[in-house]
This record gives structure tokens, C-alpha cells and sequence, in this order.
């Protein structure tokens, strides 16, 4: 069974789901794999429902799972920027996939509903 630190899952779906699932962590990949390297309010300015607070947890959490990179340089004010690393790239063939679903989705069954209210 994998494990990502104390937790154990049951399948490697399960680990997955832990370490890019919820409402921020993938608007965060998905903007540092098709924009680049970005800075810490630049991130924050991409995703206007994010605290300043959540954005570090999620992006520590992203970090320590090894699918961002950090860097900071040793100037004043401090200057950190986020990137991906190559297991974060990876995941963009998948972030990739889940926006053309989602995409289809809304086209071809949630406008559907609001034409036909009956068709479900």
C-alpha cells in the first residue's frame, strides 16, 4: 500500500487525490504549468478566492510532496518564486485531460439541462 508520510491509502488513486486534490492545488499546478514560474502574489492574483494563509499551506503541501519547487534568492526585499518540478510536470497531461472533460461537460450536458429542464 502507498503512503504519503503517516497516512496510508488503499490505492494509489487514493494518494493521488491526497497530495493534487482540493479546491486550490490544482488552479495552483495548472498555472505554473501553462504560465511558468511565478512569484507568491502573482499566484495569489491568478486565484482572487484564495487567503494569503491557504495559498502557503497549499503551496508548503505541494513542496513537501515534491511537486513544486521553491526558490528562494538572497536579495532584500525577499524574492521566492514557484515552479514545477518534473513530477509536476507530469501531472499536466492529467490537468490537461480534467479541463477537456470539464470543458465537454458544461457543453454537452449542463447546457443541455438548461435548454430541456425534462431531458434528466
Amino acid at each position: 500500500m502507498p503512503n504519503l508520510g503517516e497516512k496510508s491509502f488503499n490505492c494509489e488513486k487514493e494518494l493521488t487525490l491526497a497530495v493534487i486534490g482540493g479546491k486550490w492545488k490544482m488552479l495552483i499546478l495548472w498555472h505554473l504549468g501553462k504560465e511558468g514560474t511565478k512569484r507568491f502574489g502573482e499566484l495569489k492574483a491568478l486565484m482572487p478566492g484564495i487567503t494569503q494563509r491557504m495559498l502557503v499551506n497549499q503551496l508548503r503541501e505541494l513542496e513537501d510532496h515534491l511537486i513544486i519547487h521553491r526558490e528562494v534568492y538572497p536579495v532584500v526585499p525577499p524574492k521566492v518564486e514557484y515552479s514545477l518540478t518534473e513530477h509536476g510536470k507530469s501531472l499536466m497531461p492529467i490537468l490537461d485531460a480534467m479541463y477537456e472533460w470539464g470543458k465537454d461537460y458544461i457543453e454537452n450536458v449542463l447546457e443541455e439541462e438548461t435548454k430541456d429542464p425534462s431531458a434528466t
